[in-house]
């Protein structure tokens, strides 16, 4: 019995599967998890390395070399970039493409193990290297805290109480605050009175270090138990008891600590970072959440907890969305679900008006089917819904019913030549289930490539690929069995007195009495034909030079980021007080929403695709949100001329979020060697050849300006006689300026460090360090830092020096202009050659990043495994037909797509982008699959029914007509909606018109090739 025959006798059988079909697709879609944008692995880790006191220079030589080094012997990792400061070693360790989430903390514990293992070959003085492993957490709740009236302490005991409350909502993951300032103890140090007293540093480190520790005093029995002793001052626990803390005896007096300094719980100042909303200072609530969790359930589960917390919320203490994910993926999913809906019914109300009521309803049922099936199985498979499995969904939807199409035809055509409804299904499955399923594979293959591809663009587009494999696969299985049953329930035998009517020819229509026509005009005039496409085809590859390049678009959020630089250096308050200005001026503009400030770093990563600028105190940030996606040009425009007015300090750029992969500059040119003073000559002459196109804008060097820096000239002979050593002058210096750490407090569960300074009004100004003391343990008394240092030197340094895989890098960043609307690509290949053209020193070299780097690594992705791609299914083809001659019929019809596309993006203006490479790739696949059911028909007319090549080519190619074409058109027309939407726009546009162009001429060219390669005579 075969499949036909048990789907129609075990009804009962064939109506539970659709029951579950129905019942567990339902149940699965309500059940899968949803995101905006498919989650990618950011494959990256930081290394933060402190090196009190150290040049740039010389933390670069003794921390970073030595930590890269070590770096670099795993065999996972793909690049390293990293950044010397003063004081602070930053490597960035990207690991290959190829290893996935799964793979990551095995490899972070591995390095982490190598890194500990060459710490040893750190220099005194240097701190323990810190590795940041979760620095691809994504927060997708990311909540500003502010309060008129409220003190920083009070705002951060209110985000405290509501970071431990909300981590232990089911599907949070992390809960964090942004913005927070560290407490410390600070010792104003009075210096007359200490230099009085003439008690060294070292001497107040002693008795600090003994003061607030915790010491075991044993037990002591009582009876038949232990009883624990445990000692504990009256008052010294708190901070008003180091006041009593008794130094020792100057002079013949007992010398408190509070008699040379004075004592104060503050916080650390400078700031390292600061948030401010609206206008307003702030700390933010960031919230993370588990994997695989529907997004929109945890966001309400989030809300309504907070809800519930209302009692301990302070009135007059605000809490307002930055970014909320949660009601972001709500609007994105149901988009895309009335995108898919109308994509549906568009491919319904064809499937209706072309093959009639009774088989547009049995395909449109199929279609559902599949549908729902589909979405058991991405279940099962944990996809999520988002944009990149929706608009796959919305892709396969034509090809879902080409398998039906083909079956219900057959049906209809078999019943039409005299067969009833049930041997008509059976002779249709019985010659097309291994060409379809074949076909099936070929169309699955097509798209292999996205799912193989290892780089983030490949992770971020590969969902697309696995949607298509089930929903495909599905939609043969349902052909080959639901369909045959449908068709026997919806279609009548056609009967007359009792008997079955007569056969006729179901194509007599004045459709295929045209094509028919123009099909014998075509075999009469083959070769004539060939060379006419031959012409339109090199035609469409001349064109393509005007299309316009592109890679992955922005979003269409209301959202722009504005980069905020002054000259490295500056304080962070003065880059405070520049924001504040700035944020005054944007509020009064009718059209933003709100203005989020970050200073001194980037924000946490509320995108995925965010990146967020590492420590900088003379960098900001505004997450700037207008109403609408329309008023961001305008805008914009108008704090661009704001900006040009009222702060020329400042190198400001503006920044779309993109979708998928990003960077931080569109182009990118990376120059390497050893000479900082050669590179940054080299660096002003890509400059300069940036600047001179207008199209370039915000073109700008990573190393940034060179800074000033103060060298005290230490006389090393006085010094000795003195007895005062390099070490104890460095110590006097930063007690002056930034204060010294001598100690620990501990406050309850805080340990505070304490930290010993001079007074505000004594540690400003060069001219104040000739009023510095040194303390000389010889003498047992404070010198003046002027017997100590011969005069004060200002050189210039580079605040930065970084390096990629290991060799000093300098780059030179540029973005096209917004206005003028050209393409990152398209602006590249302007500045390429005349980039390349500029003569390098022997040892020194250019090396291109930014897109072309990111969209060269993610063709290489793509490309990689395609020839693969390719041979399989041309190898399959082979299979099918055991005919290279029948392969190549089909084969040679495939670049036939490239005229349609052309044309297409021409005409709608769209990039050929990431997505529409993938179309491309997705259209082999289609025209392979019409090509097989045209052959395969042909095949069967010649070998089974007998019939010559020249009526077989043309019954064939006529037979196929409807399936072939209706296929095309409901892929194009479901195609539609995904236009509105900018990711999927080229795609779209890609794959109608090159599936338009090529379906058609598929009908004409495969019967023309057969022709040729048998030598059929017209």
């Amino acid at each position: 019995m075969n499949l036909v025959d048990y789907t129609v006798r075990h009804r009962s059988v064939s109506w539970m599967v659709i029951v579950l079909l129905i019942g567990g697709g339902i149940l699965s879609f309500l059940g899968l998890g949803r995101l905006e944008d498919p989650a990618f692995t950011i494959k990256q880790a930081l290394i933060n390395t402190q090196y009190p006191g150290a040049s740039p220079q010389e933390v670069e030589e003794e921390v970073t070399l030595v930590l890269e080094d070590a770096i670099q012997r795993l065999p996972y990792v793909d690049h390293i970039e990293s950044t010397s400061s003063a004081g602070l070693s930053q490597i960035k360790v990207e690991m290959k493409s190829i290893y996935r989430k799964d793979d990551l903390a095995q490899i972070w514990d591995e390095m982490r193990r190598k890194i500990n293992d060459n710490a040893m070959y750190l220099p005194p003085g240097a701190e323990a290297p810190m590795v940041i492993d979760d620095f691809s957490d994504v927060y997708g709740i990311f909540l500003a805290v502010t309060g008129e009236g409220f003190d920083y302490q009070q705002l951060a005991d209110y985000t405290d109480f509501l970071k431990r409350e909300l981590v232990l909502v089911p599907g949070v993951g992390k809960v964090t605050a942004g913005g927070e300032r560290s407490e410390q103890i600070q010792l104003e140090i009075d210096r007359a009175k200490l230099a009085a007293s003439g008690f060294s540093v070292a001497a107040l480190q002693q008795v600090l270090s003994n003061h607030n520790l915790v010491n075991d005093a044993g037990k002591i029995q009582v009876g038949s138990e232990y009883i624990r002793i445990s000692p504990k001052a009256s008052e010294n626990s708190a901070v008003s008891g180091l006041s009593s803390i008794l130094l020792g005896q100057a002079n013949g007096e007992l010398v408190y600590l509070t008699d040379i300094a004075k004592i104060k719980k503050n916080y650390v100042d400078p700031p390292t970072h600061l948030y401010r909303f609206n206008g307003d200072s702030a700390l933010t609530l960031n919230i993370s959440f588990a994997n695989n969790v529907n997004v929109v359930e945890v966001g309400k589960a989030v809300n309504k907890r907070m809800a519930e917390l209302e009692y301990a919320h302070p009135v007059g203490v605000e809490l307002n969305y930055i970014y909320n994910q949660p009601q972001r993926v709500e609007e994105s999913v149901n988009n895309f679900l009335i995108s898919l809906g109308q994509a549906v019914a568009i491919v319904v109300i064809v499937l209706l008006l072309s093959m009639g009521l009774r088989p547009g309803i049995l395909m449109s049922g199929v279609l559902l089917l599949t549908i729902l099936g589909t979405f058991i199985v991405m279940r099962i498979m944990d996809i999520e819904l988002h944009r990149i499995s929706l608009g796959a969904l919305i892709i396969a939807l034509g090809m879902l019913v080409d398998n039906a199409i083909v079956i219900t035809e057959g049906v209809l055509i078999g019943m039409q030549r005299g067969l009833s409804r049930l041997a008509a299904a059976k002779q249709i499955v019985s010659n097309t289930s291994w060409p379809l399923l074949g076909a099936t594979v070929i169309a699955i293959t097509a798209f292999a490539p996205i799912g193989l591809s290892p780089d983030a663009s490949g992770e971020f587009t590969n969902s697309l690929f696995w949607v298509l494999l089930i929903s495909l696969f599905l939609s043969w299985i349902l052909a080959i069995t639901i369909t045959p049953f449908f068709c026997y329930l919806l279609f009548r035998d056609q009967v007359a007195n009792g008997k079955q009517a007569e056969p006729n020819d179901p194509y007599r229509g004045i459709v295929y009495r045209v094509f028919r026509h123009m099909l014998r005009f075509t075999l009469r005039f083959r070769v004539l034909t060939m060379l006419c496409m031959l012409a339109i085809l090199a035609t469409s590859l001349w064109g393509f030079k005007f299309v316009k390049q592109g890679f992955f678009p922005t979003t269409s959020l209301p959202i722009v980021l504005v980069d905020y630089w002054l000259p490295e250096g500056t304080d962070i308050r003065a880059t405070e007080r520049d924001i504040e200005q700035l944020e005054q001026r944007i509020l009064s503009l009718d059209n933003v929403a709100k203005v989020t400030s970050t200073i001194g770093q980037g924000a946490e990563r509320f995108m995925l695709t965010y990146n967020p600028e590492r420590n900088f105190a003379n960098y900001a940030q505004l997450i700037l949100e207008t109403h609408s996606y329309e008023q961001i040009k305008p805008t914009l425009n108008t704090i661009t001329d704001i900006l040009n007015d009222e702060f020329p300090q400042a190198f400001t750029k503006f920044t779309r979020i993109s979708i998928g992969p990003s960077t931080k500059a569109k182009i990118e040119a990376r120059l390497k060697g050893a000479d900082p003073d050669v590179l940054r000559e080299l660096a002003l002459k890509v400059t300069a050849v940036f600047n001179a196109e207008p199209e370039a804008v915000t073109v700008d060097q990573d190393w940034h300006n060179r800074t000033k820096v103060l060298r005290p000239i230490y006389d090393e002979a006085e010094g000795r006689r003195l007895g005062v050593s390099e070490a104890d002058l460095s110590d006097a210096l930063k007690i002056h300026v930034n204060g010294l750490r001598i100690g620990v407090f501990r406050d309850g569960s805080e340990l505070l460090p304490i930290v010993l300074q001079a007074p505000e009004s004594e540690r400003n100004g060069v001219e104040s360090l000739q009023n510095i003391q040194v303390y000389s343990s010889t003498q047992g008394a404070y010198v003046s830092i002027g017997q100590l240092v011969k005069f004060i030197d200002i050189d210039w340094e580079d605040p930065l020096i970084k390096r990629r895989d290991r060799k000093r890098t300098l780059a030179v960043l540029a973005d096209p202009n917004p206005e003028t609307g050209i393409t990152a690509t398209d602006l590249f290949a302007k500045l390429r050659d005349k980039v390349e053209a500029i003569e390098l020193p022997h040892g020194y070299e250019l090396e291109w990043g930014g897109e072309y780097e990111s969209q060269q690594k993610a063709n290489k992705a793509v490309f990689t495994p395609f020839p693969l791609g390719i041979l399989v299914m041309f190898v399959i083809t082979v299979f099918m037909f055991n005919s290279i001659k029948q392969t190549l019929a089909i084969w040679l019809t495939v670049p036939l797509a490239i005229i349609g596309v052309t044309f297409g993006l021409i005409v709608m203006g769209a990039p050929f982008s990431f997505t529409a490479l993938l179309a491309i790739l997705s259209l082999v696949g289609m025209q392979i699959k019409n090509g097989i059911v045209l052959v395969e028909e042909i095949k069967r007319l010649q070998e089974v029914e007998s019939y010559g090549w020249l009526e077989a080519i043309e019954e064939a190619a006529v037979s196929r007509v409807r399936p072939v074409t209706m296929a095309a058109i409901t892929t194009i027309l479901g195609m539609i909606p995904l236009l509105a939407d900018v990711f999927f726009e080229p795609m779209a546009v890609t794959i109608m018109y090159g599936l338009g162009f090529a379906t058609v001429l598929t009908l004409f060219v495969v019967p023309v090739l057969f022709a040729l390669f048998y030598r059929v005579k017209a």
